[in-house]
């Protein structure tokens, strides 16, 4: 039975809505948090594993120091308070994809904690997120569910289990509860989620591709009557892998929960997960309280003793920060901040940044990138990056438009043919003979025509009503098969006008 859902506006009307966000972001080591396996994506299932990620007896894990720095610097990016010393603890509880039966997390001793991030909003307003902690952990497997819908638990026969991600490093990064939200909570986690997956990528410390699970969130929801009220009780909504899937499972359950309060019903502390087909929430378990995962200092791992010493060697190695970073650019592209704010928004700034790396002009860049190739991937519903299209590409056709070798029309059937799976851009051009007529005695002659088959434009043109050059530059377009240069055309129409 479908829950009941109270409009959006009605509900942020009588409830205040508090969120809360906790990010698992994979590390990009080389190998696992613990042990020397290989991390790999889409590797062979069950073939980056040894006894420590298996958790077979007598295993021992040791730290990987590289996956301690990658921790710090995200702890300075998030401005928390980095500890001296930390410690791992056993987080115990029994799943298929935890080979071990426990996780190794931080409880009470984590790396980072009390940090914060600003996250700049659709209208240019920062708002801040509190952080209460960013701690390191290792991942679980796999699971993948045989015979019911789009790979899920519910109605499937068998399970498998690839333990090849268990044990691959993790930082989560917990929020506080995020309050003054109202309504417009779900834009303020988004804008959240995406700043932290550019500052990690700029740290270069991971892919933060949700789509392949390098970044993923859950999502907590709760309303009260009012901000001055004691937090409602929450829900849960467990690895939500997209921008979009965050925040609507945020409007979703904001809509569901003050349906529910408003039929006088409770709210129940559970997990739930969001079903993209549906566009809702279903309920999982009854949440687990923090005592019910039992959690102890692990043994077989002593504390993590971090000096001031080397959390100065770490700040000297922070690169730019992403919000500088744009501001430079910005700048030295000459943009406002709404064109900044459309670059965001339609993450594309890593592209076009590229894109201009590689010897495009920046309008150029984002003419291609926010024009054609954007409205290619908002009609296959994918991300920019997942077209098969790159920086390069579009680089390279700036260059051919640059030197006279394709006009808007010619550079646009390119594109067209990359996106398409047709080769680079000199191949489409030469599979389909795409070049800029530069003969001009038969742009002459296409002219000449196109005058003489519209005496009434041409008479136009020659009393200086310059209206009407579209019908002759169209009919020469057509002549040539929209291989003429429309500025040599024009230029050749205006001589035979005036002559």
């Amino acid at each position: 039975m479908a829950d009941k859902l109270m409009k959006f506006s009605e509900a942020v009307k009588k409830y205040d809505p508090v969120i809360g966000l906790e990010t698992h972001v994979e590390l990009s080591t080389n190998t696992k948090l613990f042990c020397p396996a290989h991390v790999e994506f889409g590797g062979e299932p069950n073939t980056q594993l040894t006894p420590v990620s298996l958790g077979l007896p007598g295993s021992l894990p040791v730290i990987n120091k590289t996956a301690v720095d990658y921790a710090i610097k995200l702890g300075l990016a998030l401005h928390c308070e980095i500890a001296e010393w930390s410690q791992f603890a056993r987080k115990n509880y029994f799943y298929p994809d935890m080979p071990r039966d426990y996780q190794i997390s931080q409880y009470d001793k984590p790396t980072n904690g009390n940090g914060y991030l600003d996250v700049e909003l659709d209208d240019g307003s920062i708002f801040r997120v509190p952080i209460e902690r960013a701690h390191i952990e290792d991942d679980a497997g796999k699971n993948t569910h045989i015979g019911g819908a789009d790979g899920r638990i519910e109605g499937a026969d068998h399970s498998l289990v690839d333990y090849n991600r268990a044990g691959v490093p993790l930082i989560e990064i917990v929020t506080k509860p995020i309050e003054g939200v109202g309504d417009r909570a779900a834009e303020i986690a988004g804008a959240y989620m995406r700043t932290l997956r550019d500052i990690v990528r700029a740290l270069n410390i991971s892919h933060a591709r949700m789509e392949q699970g390098n970044m993923r969130a859950d999502v907590n929801v709760s309303l009260r009557p009012s901000p001055s009220d004691p937090y409602g009780t929450r829900s849960e909504t467990k690895n939500v892998n997209s921008f979009r899937g965050i925040e609507k499972t945020i409007t979703y359950e904001i809509r569901r929960q003050a349906a529910r309060l408003d039929e006088g019903k409770e709210i129940l502390q559970e997990t739930r997960h969001w079903d993209e087909s549906t566009q809702t929430t279903a309920g999982g378990r009854v949440k687990t309280d923090a005592d019910d995962y039992r959690y102890f200092p692990d043994p077989d791992l002593v504390m993590l003793h971090i000096t001031k010493e080397h959390i100065e060697e770490m700040k000297a190695q922070m690169p730019e920060m992403p919000r500088e970073r744009r501001n430079r650019l910005k700048a030295e592209w000459g943009l406002t901040d709404l064109q900044m704010r459309d670059i965001i928004n339609a993450d594309a700034l890593d592209l076009i940044e590229e894109t201009v790396k590689a010897g495009a002009k920046a309008a150029g860049a984002r003419k291609w990138w926010l024009g054609e190739i954007s409205r290619a991937a908002n009609a296959k519903e994918v991300s920019l990056e997942e077209l098969p299209i790159t920086p390069a590409d579009v680089a390279e056709v700036e260059k051919l438009i640059a030197a006279g070798k394709l006009n808007d029309k010619l550079a646009k059937q390119t594109v067209a043919g990359v996106l398409a799976g047709e080769g680079t851009p000199a191949e489409v051009v030469k599979k389909h003979g795409y070049q800029v007529v530069e003969d001009t005695g038969a742009i002459e002659k296409a002219v000449d025509d196109a005058l003489a088959a519209n005496p009434d434009v041409a008479e136009k043109l020659k009393s200086g009503n310059m209206k009407p050059m579209g019908v002759i530059i169209g009919a020469v377009m057509k002549a040539t098969r929209g291989q003429a240069d429309a500025k040599a055309v024009t230029k050749i129409v205006m001589s035979k006008v005036k002559s």
